[in-house]
């Protein structure tokens, strides 16, 4: 069976059960799909339950993730599907019916309704993704959220966080973000234990909401947690029973308790919630996963791009020869946020496969920046560090102004793909630099008539005509590089380019032109070839190329072709 058992058994067919075995009337959803369907079971994915919790917050969002056109009517087929974000893709997982139970109990994610089976089907389709229930053993909330949703997640250490945090979370909250939040452990006996406040260590919680009331005449900062277990509570100020509640307005008190119970779910004084917890995780969505209501949306840009060995995989300002050879990316913020003369940005760079990667960010002009203007500017924002996750993601708040993004790995010559996403509060223009096609060359001269030429001309033409045919001459003016000769092939390539009139040969005149043309690529190599090593790296190329006034697109693809061994002869060339 594809499916590993939470405490290593494997699990055979007699642990899995079809839903109409466990009960008589099952249902796909009962009353709707909230988040006291969400009991955890004997698999540590409290992580991922958390992540569930904020989910049933959106109802649209919900709806794509768990379409709900689906249940044990006629044309039931016993499969469900559901669809999960996967680098800017939606997927389609499908599974079937069969869920791990013993004495007819689920024993993995469960509803409090023993005939609901959504959530639980959600985990296996959730397991399917991600290899198998094994998997699932520790994971991010934050990766999970973004999965569900396709939004953009950041991390806050409460103890080092801003001081407005309160605000940046009210914000999140009012654009729909889905929010986590964990205390820390010091050693693997700690964890899932219970403080004497009822709050339970190394677990993941949901943050369900914000709120701000009238406590004797001064406000208090509130916040909504809640526990995946669907039990175990927050037992200090602001509890369900305790005595501050009894001195707020009665309104107030009935809107935000709404029939408050023992159901995992509680509030807390805001300064309490930084005591205690050490994490916060916010997950930012993207518009469309937005109902029409939503207070505030972000505005997105988003780009995909790769790392290619040998011409954009420059890795990090380490490799300062290297480095500005990574992808460029234009970022103008025009627009100051509300009420602040700054901009509010979160930049987030996904891999498709985890490599140590990270964002710099710069002042930048109107062309891709080359290596001179990185070894004497530094960067005016970057993320904190090169770490090995699936996504990296950074808030910063800039001052209006055009910047340069520049996503990197650690080290040189790692290839992967990924995207790059750009959640602002303002509108803001993006552009991917360095893809103007287009050369600077000067028309090559026109050839001397015969009485008019120089004597080197002379004697060009006179060793011309006495070997012509024979490839000596070209390679004798090769003479200081290191080579091993021109081949037929290449000389027939040589005419194919300069052969004017089409004769299939070249005439002296045409032969002029191109050996003008030799002497300054010539001269370009060896100026180049910073190794003397007779060959040019694909750096050094895109160097040599840019320096003859080639904008540099468009030799890629030679880059490509030709530096499977990391270099270009100069015949190549």
């Amino acid at each position: 069976d594809p499916y590993t058992f939470f405490s290593r058994v494997t699990l055979v067919n007699e642990y899995l059960y079809r839903l109409s075995e466990l009960c008589e009337n099952p249902e796909f959803i009962v009353g709707g799909a909230d988040r006291t369907d969400i009991c955890q079971g004997a698999l540590g994915d409290c992580w991922l339950l958390a992540a569930i919790a904020s989910l049933t917050l959106h109802k649209e969002t919900l709806a794509r993730v768990v379409p709900n056109d689906q249940g044990f009517d006629r044309s039931y087929a016993g499969i469900f599907h559901f669809q999960f974000w996967q680098h800017n893709r939606w997927l389609d997982v499908v599974v079937d019916d069969r869920l791990p139970a013993v004495r007819n109990r689920l024993v993995l994610l469960h509803s409090a309704s023993n005939n609901e089976f959504w959530s639980a089907l959600l985990e296996k389709a959730y397991a399917k993704l991600n290899g198998s229930y094994e998997s699932l053993k520790g994971g991010s909330t934050l990766e999970a959220m973004e999965d569900f949703t396709g939004g953009v997640g950041e991390t806050y250490e409460t103890k080092s966080a801003p001081t407005d945090l309160f605000n940046i979370m009210k914000k999140a909250y009012d654009r729909g973000s889905m929010m986590g939040c964990s205390i820390d452990i010091t050693s693997s006996a700690e964890s899932e234990a219970q403080t004497a406040s009822g709050l339970v260590k190394g677990h993941a919680y949901s943050i369900t909401g914000l709120e701000e009331v009238n406590y004797r005449g001064k406000k208090v900062k509130l916040i909504r947690i809640r526990n995946p277990w669907g039990q175990v509570e927050w037992n200090g100020a602001w509890s369900d029973e305790s005595r501050e509640w009894n001195v707020i307005d009665s309104s107030e008190k009935k809107r935000i308790l709404q029939n408050s119970m023992d159901d995992g779910e509680f509030w807390m004084e805001f300064e309490d919630f930084k005591a205690n917890y050490d994490k916060i995780e916010i997950c930012n969505l993207t518009p469309d996963s937005l109902t029409d209501e939503t207070k505030r949306k972000w505005e997105v840009n988003m780009f995909e791009g790769n790392w290619i060995r040998g011409s954009t995989a420059g890795g990090c300002r380490n490799f300062i020869d290297t480095f500005w050879t990574n992808p460029q990316f234009k970022l103008t913020l025009l627009h100051a946020d509300d009420n602040n003369d700054k901009c509010s940005v979160v930049i987030a760079l996904m891999q498709k496969n985890r490599l140590h990667a990270t964002c710099s960010y710069c002042y930048c002009d109107e062309d891709h920046l080359g290596k001179d203007f990185f070894r004497y500017n530094g960067s005016k924002a970057r993320s904190k560090t090169y770490i090995n996750v699936r996504e990296i993601s950074e808030r910063f708040t800039l001052p209006p102004g055009n910047y340069l993004l520049v996503p990197t790995t650690f080290q040189p010559h790692d290839e992967a793909d990924f995207i790059i996403r750009i959640f602002s509060e303002k509108a803001a223009g993006t552009m991917e630099m360095g893809n103007t096609v287009d050369a600077d060359l000067p028309d090559p001269p026109m050839p001397s008539l015969p009485e008019e030429e120089t004597d080197e001309e002379k004697e060009l033409r006179r060793m011309f005509e006495k070997i012509a045919g024979s490839l000596f001459l070209l390679n004798w003016q090769w003479r200081e590089i290191k080579f091993d000769g021109l081949s037929l092939n290449t000389c027939h390539s040589i005419i194919n380019l300069m052969d004017v009139d089409n004769s299939g040969q070249l005439e002296f005149q045409e032969f002029k032109v191109f050996w003008e043309k030799m002497k300054k690529w010539i001269m370009l190599f060896i100026s180049y070839d910073t190794d003397r090593s007779g060959k040019m790296s694909s750096y050094e190329l895109r160097i040599a190329l840019k320096a003859a006034g080639e904008n540099t697109t468009w030799y890629i693809g030679l880059e490509q072709n030709a530096c499977i061994e990391g270099h270009i002869s100069m015949v190549e060339c």
